[in-house]
């Protein structure tokens, strides 16, 4: 029987050395958040670390989806979207393995969209200066300006638009045809916001810190960058040709 309002999407690939220690962080808060886990066949065995804590500690709040390879992040989350919405949470996390998302900034995304009466609540980098730890130089400047093109592409008022932490509240993705979303790297988590805003929904950023990863390896690389720079220009053309519309 579910619990909780909230369900928190988290996409694996080869992260046993976080998948243990993530889960149970986000388990210990308060809330009483649930999990759903999108692990595309990671070949290091993170499924079978997330069967055994679903099993022996948390029956009732910790889920897996299994695909059978690398399909994209964009795609990892459409699925958790689908599923959240089939089993009824009002407020829809995504969040990293690696602890590049702090998990004690859950409750305050939850309290910007549940409380504060947002739509969709983003954890930003950049709302507050730059608050990025342990990434080189050139990723923070290149992660940077990049959210500052899209700004001025777009005119989305939103300073981190590729935060890829963020609280939807059920009415967002039920309004979003989620299966008309084209990209499946660094440009969905920027489609997402910019469907979300050209809709009409409220979106709000709240200040995170961000500390890159310290196990494990990255998964970002340059093409993912490049969806997102093309990609940006593509929305545009959506928007004037009228994609972003309620019916």
């Amino acid at each position: 029987m579910r619990t909780t309002d909230s369900l928190v999407i988290i996409p694996t690939y080869n992260e046993k050395e976080n998948i243990l220690n993530i889960i149970q962080a986000v388990m210990a808060l308060e809330h009483g958040f649930h999990i759903l886990v999108i692990d595309d066949g990671s070949p290091d065995g993170t499924a079978d670390i997330v069967k055994r804590l679903k099993k022996e500690v948390f029956p009732e709040r910790l889920f897996l989806l299994e695909r059978s390879g690398k399909l994209g992040l964009g795609t990892a989350y459409l699925m958790g979207f689908k599923w959240a919405l089939e089993h009824g949470y009002e407020y829809i996390f995504e969040m990293d393995a690696d602890f590049s998302h702090n998990p004690d900034d859950l409750p305050r995304l939850y309290h910007a969209c549940a409380v504060e009466g947002a739509d969709l609540s983003i954890g930003s980098r950049y709302i507050s200066g730059v608050n990025v730890v342990n990434w080189p130089i050139g990723r923070i400047l290149m992660s940077y300006f990049a959210s500052v093109y899209v700004r001025i592409v777009t005119g989305m008022p939103v300073r981190d638009t590729t935060a890829g932490f963020v609280c939807y509240h059920r009415r967002v993705l039920e309004t979003i045809n989620l299966n008309t979303v084209r990209f499946k790297g660094y440009a969905f988590q920027i489609e997402m916001k910019y469907s979300a805003y050209k809709l009409g929904f409220k979106l709000k950023e709240v200040s995170v810190i961000f500390i890159n990863r310290v196990l494990g390896t990255s998964k970002m690389n340059s093409s993912i960058f490049g969806e997102a720079l093309f990609g940006v220009i593509q929305l545009r053309i959506d928007a004037w040709k009228g994609k972003f519309k309620r019916k």
